[in-house]
């Protein structure tokens, strides 16, 4: 991709904060990632020249991350570690929706099933677009299917979970109250070190992952730097908000209207199922099912997260749901589809 002008991303920042603020006062929910993302994809289907700015992706995931990290108490721990099994059950079950969805996908849209499957499965789009490559799928379909993933998931999951009053139910908090400037500036500091590291081992999402990875011991450890201040965290939401927003352009939707229709209902549809089987394994383990389906909803770990941070909706059991989903995901999905390619081959092959 082309760098920016710089006055294309200055307006795009400008417009995003404007429409993050206008979102708050109307009490819409996650209003500073939401505004921005749902304005910046309009105006840009529209042809204005509006952008991202450089590397404001990567600072949001930073800034969020470190957020996410400090909700990570001993007790939180403690508690989340003894749910693992319904993080892998979570995990499996998104790599069995993520591969149906695909084949649904491939034939609305009239797809190669390679391109369908990596389309669908709810990893990073950036990770995914990669692996795809390696198989021959489109890649630009690929990156254009997770992109329309994450923002109808972003669009739908929260709106509906207002709409049916659904927040408050587990209300955790970070482990610290105490904004300190001093401990805010070294805690960034830790936290843009890891962040920093993940990338250089190219780990997927690597400023959230990275910044969890330190802020999590950290606070688990009762190492308490400074809070994070409510205005930094509305900037990292404004700043991913921007990011989602600026990968649609004019050509979006004019370009192919069966392909975007198909990602739509084959999403929605996902949405619908993960929020149903995340309800079952919660009654199941005893747990809150708003939370539990939250963590299984088909979106990215910083969006869905924020939102269970909104609606004080058990961000570190969300927040391990889809670390663990995104983890698996990318250690299997390349092996998996390797195998089961293989194996559609060889029966294609008896066949005739």
């Amino acid at each position: 991709m082309t760098r920016p002008a710089p006055q294309d991303w200055i307006a795009g920042l400008a417009i995003g904060a404007c429409a993050g603020y206008a979102f708050a006062r109307m009490h819409t929910p996650i209003p500073w990632m939401l505004g921005p993302l749902l304005v910046l994809a309009l105006l840009r289907v529209a042809g204005v020249p509006v952008a991202a700015a450089p590397g404001g992706r990567h600072l949001g995931q930073w800034i969020i991350g470190t957020a996410l990290g400090l909700y990570f108490t001993p007790q939180v721990v403690r508690e989340v570690a003894g749910s693992w099994p319904l993080f892998v059950a979570g995990a499996v079950f998104a790599i069995a929706l993520g591969y149906a969805a695909g084949v649904v996908l491939a034939r609305l849209a009239r797809l190669d099933l390679t391109t369908g499957i990596f389309a669908s499965v709810p990893g990073g789009a950036a990770e995914m677009t990669i692996l795809s490559e390696q198989f021959g799928a489109r890649t630009d379909r690929v990156a254009a299917a997770q992109s329309l993933r994450i923002m109808i998931v972003v669009l739908v999951v929260p709106a509906a979970y207002v709409l049916l009053g659904l927040h408050g139910s587990d209300l955790y908090v970070p482990g610290t109250a105490e904004f300190r400037g001093e401990g805010l500036a070294l805690l960034m500091l830790a936290t843009l070190a890891g962040s920093a590291v993940a990338q250089w081992v190219r780990l997927p999402n690597a400023f959230v992952l990275g910044s969890l990875a330190v802020a999590i011991p950290l606070t688990a450890l009762d190492v308490h730097f400074s809070a994070m201040p409510t205005l930094a965290t509305n900037a990292g939401q404004c700043l991913l908000g921007c990011a989602l927003g600026a990968r649609f352009n004019r050509d979006f939707l004019r370009g192919a209207p069966r392909f975007v229709g198909a990602v739509a209902v084959t999403v929605l549809g996902a949405i619908v199922i993960a929020v149903a089987f995340g309800w079952a394994l919660a009654m199941l383990a005893d747990q809150n099912p708003a939370t539990i389906s939250l963590g299984m909803a088909p979106g990215g770990i910083a969006e869905m997260c924020i939102t269970a941070k909104a609606l004080q909706l058990g961000v570190p059991f969300v927040t391990a749901f889809h670390v663990t989903r995104l983890v698996v995901l990318l250690l299997l999905t390349a092996p998996l589809f390797g195998r089961m390619r293989g194996w559609w081959r060889r029966r294609e092959g008896g066949r005739r």
